[in-house]
């Protein structure tokens, strides 16, 4: 039998997706930088407006997530630790990294200078309610034909359905 020496591969910094109690992600960014563990919390500017006044105002990308960048088993416990932290985004009761170019893409998108807004995750055969427009209120299916989505409404019994074109922002999956 050989014997020879095996090199471990050495722990790296990892993306790990936390998620948070409702509108505390800036909380628990902030509590996660007081305890030394990198984290990036992509925002957007909104205007908003009262009665007599209008304001820019920052809000998350993704409402109820912020990403860190750890060794997940050297700082899981602290993660976890914060009060507005729920839970370390996983498969299996273990947390999942998240590719670094999905987060480097993030960060050049939020750091750059084209205007950007959130999109909704629909996927095509997703059952969706229009939102807005002259549709608003209809439920159907959305698929993507010929690089547009399409809406499909579909009457059960007898079989038969219509398409029409919408935008994907215009629609929201049903839960």
């Amino acid at each position: 039998m050989q014997s020879g020496i095996f090199a471990m591969s050495e722990p790296e910094l990892r993306w790990y997706a936390i998620h948070t109690r409702s509108r505390h992600e800036k909380v628990v960014a902030e509590q996660l930088w007081q305890k030394q563990i990198e984290c990036f919390l992509p925002l957007r500017e909104v205007i908003s407006r009262w009665k007599d006044r209008r304001k820019k105002v920052q809000f998350p990308l993704f409402p109820g997530y912020l990403f860190a960048h750890v060794l997940i088993q050297d700082r899981r416990l602290d993660i976890l630790k914060v009060p507005s932290a729920v839970r370390i985004i996983g498969f299996d009761g273990e947390p999942a990294p998240i590719p670094n170019e999905q987060i480097q893409a993030v960060k050049r998108l939020v750091f750059g200078t084209l205007p950007y807004d959130p999109y909704p995750y629909i996927v095509e055969g997703d059952r969706v309610e229009i939102i807005r427009g002259s549709l608003a209120g209809l439920r159907g299916i959305l698929i993507e034909k010929k690089g547009t989505y399409r809406f499909i409404l579909s009457v059960d019994l007898i079989r038969q359905a219509v398409a029409c074109e919408v935008d994907a922002c215009d629609v929201e999956k049903i839960r």
